[in-house]
């Protein structure tokens, strides 16, 4: 089977093709465009074998994600970016009046903790987004939660796997303010 009847195939199924080596959508195929003199337009043409992503700049393979692991996938990605550091344009950080007061230090901990949380599991990651962790800092067992809301803030999101539409939150407290 060629690549274009896998192109067929894949969307009939209803599938998202990403970068073997790194995960990312933002892959390409390389394919010739048409000119059609009696539309007047550029039309896709033959589609070849070669894949490239644009994420890690190089030549890769497809592999093909149905829809709804690859929302899991892109929301568990931009969680993880949130918690590192790497916010989106939406996105917010808020420490309870109970982090805040241990003092710059204990902060400092907290959020190198968060960053380099991986103990997800079926208990605490239900849904393999990434947004939810528990933890202790100086016997103090901190808790972590990002939730999904419209960029105004008035409300849920649309869409949490479309930073667009969606204002990130990461709530850090105390389990004692929970």
């Amino acid at each position: 089977m060629g690549m274009t009847d896998d192109l067929v195939v894949a969307e009939a199924k209803n599938t998202v093709p990403v970068c073997s080596a790194c995960g990312s959508y933002l892959v390409m195929c390389d394919a010739w465009a048409i000119w059609n003199h009696t539309t007047g337009l550029w039309e896709l043409g033959p589609i070849f074998d070669a894949t490239f992503c644009d994420q890690c700049g190089g030549e890769t393979d497809l592999v093909w994600l149905s829809m709804s692991d690859w929302r899991t996938r892109r929301i568990r990605a931009l969680n993880d970016g949130l918690r590192q550091g790497k916010a989106g344009p939406n996105d917010r950080l808020v420490a309870t009046p109970g982090v805040v007061e241990k003092g710059k230090q204990f902060v400092a901990q907290v959020l190198q903790t968060v960053a380099s949380f991986s103990a997800f599991g079926p208990d605490n990651d239900p849904k393999g987004e990434h947004d939810f962790g528990i933890f202790v800092v100086d016997g103090q067992t901190v808790y972590f939660k990002i939730d999904y809301y419209a960029t105004d803030l008035q409300g849920g999101s649309d869409d949490p796997a479309d930073p667009v539409c969606t204002a990130r939150v990461l709530t850090i407290l105390l389990a004692s303010e929970y």
